[in-house]
Parts: structure tokens; C-alpha cells; sequence
């Protein structure tokens, strides 16, 4: 890293700044702007531009790693809160006829760590559902679809339990146990749906309608080979199926094929016979979209996609504690918190 220039403007008095100290208006955007940009170098180069203020990538650096910590401590703090045995408050919210609708997804994304190689950074997203007329490509109709609005993220690099937790606390936080519905939506990941078991039990599943198209594609190449007529024939007659709830009669229906296939071919069959029947009851998709529920999980994929761009610049290689120090302060910024959430680190009594 380069060493900045000590140089110092007329407005640095205005912003507070010294030789050894930052107001805390300094402060908040220099860890702002280490979330929000894609390197601490660009951090630099936009106090430089648009303040006039020189601030090395060093020390926007040493700004996130002290009070990211504090960041991950607020969420450790609505974690352990969230564990608290609920009043009756969401019960009688419930009786009285809240009328939120809200929902969560999960997903993972990959991010290079030193020493440790790619890890999955695991991204959970709190939504609230609302429905509003859509202009529907296919028919050339208006139609009424339920959408993700609101999006709030947590993520966590490491073990599911621990982002469930965070989902959790966050869901909660939103009224989870008085809102009139509530969804899950997530991939075939194994650990999504046990993560949905331990928290959001009562919750409507669904799988995302997008991932389970992929897996019909990939039924279709077995069965008649890629890009052939016949496997968009039968691509097309199985979307229409699994879209009206009939993911139990295709498992059956792949399953018996699969017995006039090789060997090899008939292991992959079986094994897409037995991912539709898993998951038969999470597919219900004209009932879950004719009852207003998101059946798409592109508000959590979104999420990773904004996790990636600021973890996963060209030669980034990140050290475990320091990108576990940023990811909350990201999670604050796609959330739309980071002012609450400063506000509280920042006017916290010391330890």
C-alpha cells in the first residue's frame, strides 16, 4: 500500500479532522465507505475526490477492523436477544389479525479465504411480501404476483446453525411470530431446509421455481440428449406439470424411464426421481403463486451477488478475521441499517 500525503484542507476542520483524530461523522464514513465500495483503495480515492480529504487505505482499513468488531457484536446482542423466550405480544398480534406477510430465503456463495482456499459464505435474506399487477411476458397479461420488497441480509462464514440464528433474529425482529404469513424459499441444499426446520417450521416451503427448471433441463439432456426436439418437447410438457403441482407423478414417471437407460444414465434418473419426490410438497407453485407467495429465490441470490462484488475483486484474498470483521457492516448497508446500527456501536458505553 502506498503511504498518503499528510495534506489538509479548509475542511478538514469542518469535518473534525487532526493529526491523530477523526470526527465521528469521519469515522461513520470511512467504515461506510468500506462496505459500500469495492476496495479500501477506492474508499481512499473517493475521500480524496469528492471530500478533499486525503485518508489512506490504511486507515480506512484499521477503521473496519475496530468497529466491525462492534458490529459483530450488535448482531451477537440481537442474536442471544432473539433466543429469549417470546411474550404473549406476537400471539396476541396474531389473534388480533396482523397483516404482515413476510418470508426468508438462503443461499451460499463462494469467497477466497487465505490459508483456507473458496469457502461458502452463507447468505440469508428477511423480506416482507407484497402483491402488486405484473406485466407477464409469456401470456402478454397483467397478472397480480407476489414480490420480495424490503430485502434485510445476514451472513455468516462458517457452519448453518449460526445462520440460522441470525435469520432468525432478524425475522423475529420483523414480527416474525404475529405475521399473517409466512414463507420459506430456498434451493435443494440440504442444509437450507434443515436450517427451515430448526427455525421457521411453520412456515409455507417452496423451492426456488428457477432451480427446479435447471434440474428438468437436466432430466430432458438424459433422456433425449442435448438441444434435441425431443428434449424441448418434453422440457415443456414437464414445466407445465411441475408448475400445477404434479412433481410426484414426474418422479414417477422418470423413475420407471430410467430403467430403459444404461447404467450410468439410470443413476442420474433416479437421483432427479428422487430430488423431485423430496421435495414434491415445496413445489406446489399455481397454489403457491394463486395464494400470493413468492416462488423465486432472486432476492437472496441478489444478496450473494452483493457479498461477491465487495469480497471477490480481482486478487482479493482475504484473511478469515478480516472478512468476518466486514461482513456485518455489508449486511448493515444492503439493509438499509447502517445508520441504526452505528448509532448503536458508536454511542455504546465502552467495555
Amino acid at each position: 500500500m502506498r503511504r498518503a500525503r499528510r495534506v489538509f484542507f479548509p475542511l478538514d476542520e469542518q469535518l473534525g479532522l487532526s493529526d491523530k483524530h477523526y470526527s465521528e461523522g469521519v469515522l461513520k464514513e470511512m467504515v461506510w465507505l468500506s462496505g459500500a465500495v469495492n476496495s479500501f483503495a477506492e474508499a481512499e480515492q473517493v475521500f480524496e475526490r469528492i471530500g478533499k480529504v486525503v485518508i489512506s487505505d490504511s486507515s480506512i482499513w484499521r477503521r473496519k477492523e475496530e468497529w466491525g468488531e462492534q458490529f459483530r457484536e450488535v448482531e451477537a446482542a440481537q442474536r442471544e436477544k432473539a433466543n429469549v423466550l417470546s411474550s404473549g405480544q406476537a400471539f396476541r398480534e396474531r389473534v388480533l389479525g396482523s397483516e404482515k406477510r413476510l418470508g426468508v430465503s438462503m443461499d451460499g456463495t463462494m469467497v477466497h479465504i487465505r490459508d483456507e482456499g473458496w469457502k461458502e459464505l452463507k447468505v440469508g435474506c428477511s423480506f416482507q411480501i407484497e402483491v402488486w399487477p405484473t406485466w407477464n411476458k409469456e401470456t402478454q397479461e397483467w397478472e397480480d404476483l407476489a414480490h420480495a420488497v424490503d430485502n434485510h441480509y445476514v451472513a455468516h462464514l462458517g457452519g448453518a446453525e449460526l445462520l440460522g440464528q441470525m435469520l432468525w433474529a432478524e425475522a423475529k425482529q420483523r414480527g416474525w411470530e404475529g405475521a399473517k404469513d409466512r414463507e420459506v424459499v430456498g434451493d435443494g441444499a440440504p442444509w437450507v431446509w434443515n436450517t427451515a426446520q430448526d427455525y421457521f417450521y411453520d412456515a409455507k416451503q417452496v423451492v426456488d421455481w428457477y432451480h427446479a427448471m435447471e434440474h428438468l433441463a437436466g432430466i430432458a439432456a438424459l433422456l433425449h440428449g442435448e438441444g434435441t426436439p425431443a428434449t424441448k418437447r418434453w422440457y415443456k410438457s414437464a414445466e407445465t406439470a411441475l408448475y400445477q403441482g404434479h412433481a410426484e407423478r414426474l418422479a414417477r414417471e422418470v423413475e420407471a424411464m430410467a430403467r430403459t437407460y444404461p447404467e450410468e444414465v439410470a443413476a442420474e434418473l433416479q437421483k432427479e426421481a428422487g430430488y423431485l419426490d423430496k421435495h414434491k410438497r415445496r413445489m406446489q407453485y399455481l397454489e403457491m403463486r394463486e395464494e400470493g407467495y413468492v416462488i423465486g429465490s432472486g432476492m437472496v441470490e441478489s444478496g450473494g451477488k452483493q457479498f461477491k462484488s465487495r469480497f471477490c475483486g480481482p486478487g482479493m484474498r482475504w484473511s478469515r478475521a478480516g472478512i468476518e470483521r466486514l461482513i456485518p457492516i455489508r449486511a448493515a448497508i444492503m439493509s438499509n441499517r447502517f445508520d441504526t446500527t452505528w448509532e448503536a456501536v458508536y454511542n455504546s458505553p465502552p467495555n
